[in-house]
């Protein structure tokens, strides 16, 4: 009860005071911190770009969890931030078909379609340790974890696809969020023709989608931080089926130095699965796909 109270609040703030609602999303930059935000917003045009300031999000109702399975952090550490939902529900006009992507600053990039967001509940960062993002800790990587990360109270895998678990979703270095259609995002590599769930295509489209698509993309959809686009795979997965399989599994064994992380734990069905899955892309826009 409390949290609908919350979010009833907010969405006033947006929609009900424009005075207010000017100061949320601006059309101009006006720091290097701001929050980009995207694709389908309530009154803008579809496409346009708005800002947020970093500020402005600390005054739209705060979350606070103790979060100790978060692998960007070291051991056990309170986030505060704004809930996916919240900012869908706040900023977003695609309705019922909506969901979130969020972009990094090195184009990974993360689909929340609704089923995630009703499960995992995944949280925008604004504060670590009560500490705004200026005290942050490094990543990993000794890069920034800033401007914006992504994480969850807590993180269960709510499905499993042959050997592939339900992966938390936890980007940082976040730049950009958008507010999406779920059916325009992930159409774009719905595989060609009717392919049941339980098929190996139905199957391999399943753990692409969630997997593959944060670093390859169709087109304009998916992330563009590796160097392979979608049809560039799917022509892998037919030429050298072997030669796929072995890189999905050990990445730098087959390109040393390779900084794609790989899935030693898929088993050869979940692999079969990937690369049937891909087939039907080898001959995308020829009428020779293939999936065998």
């Amino acid at each position: 009860m409390l949290r609908s109270m919350l979010l009833l609040a907010a969405f006033s703030v947006l929609t009900l005071l424009p005075a207010a609602g000017q100061t949320v999303l601006r059309a101009e930059r006006s720091s290097p911190g701001d929050l980009e935000v995207g694709g389908e917003l309530k009154g803008a045009a579809p496409g346009a770009t708005r800002y947020v300031r970093y500020e402005d999000l600390l005054h739209l109702p705060q979350e606070t969890y103790s979060v100790s399975d978060d692998s960007n952090f070291k051991g056990k550490v309170e986030i505060s931030g704004v809930s996916l939902e919240s900012l869908a529900r706040l900023l977003g006009s695609a309705g019922d078909d909506a969901m979130v992507v969020a972009i990094c600053y090195d184009k990974y990039r993360t689909n929340y379609p609704r089923e995630y967001v009703a499960e995992h509940h995944p949280v925008l960062v604004l504060r670590i340790n009560g500490q705004t993002r200026e005290h942050w800790p490094r990543s990993e990587n000794g890069g920034s974890l800033g401007p914006y990360l992504i994480s969850h109270p807590a993180f269960k895998p709510a499905f499993k696809v042959l050997s592939h678990e339900d992966e938390p979703q936890i980007p940082y270095g976040v730049t950009r969020i958008e507010m999406r259609r779920e059916s325009v995002v992930f159409g774009a590599i719905k595989p060609a023709g009717s392919w049941p769930a339980g098929s190996p295509v139905g199957q391999g489209y399943a753990i692409a989608r969630q997997d593959c698509f944060r670093c390859h993309n169709r087109g304009a959809q998916g992330g563009t931080m590796a160097a392979r686009t979608w049809m560039q795979l799917g022509a892998d997965a037919e030429k050298n089926p072997a030669r796929f399989r072995q890189t999905i599994r050990n990445p730098a064994s087959v390109t040393p130095g390779a900084k794609m992380p790989g899935q030693p734990g898929y088993d050869d069905a979940t692999l079969d699965a990937l690369t049937a899955y891909f087939r039907t892309f080898a001959g995308a826009g020829t009428g020779k796909g293939t999936a065998r």
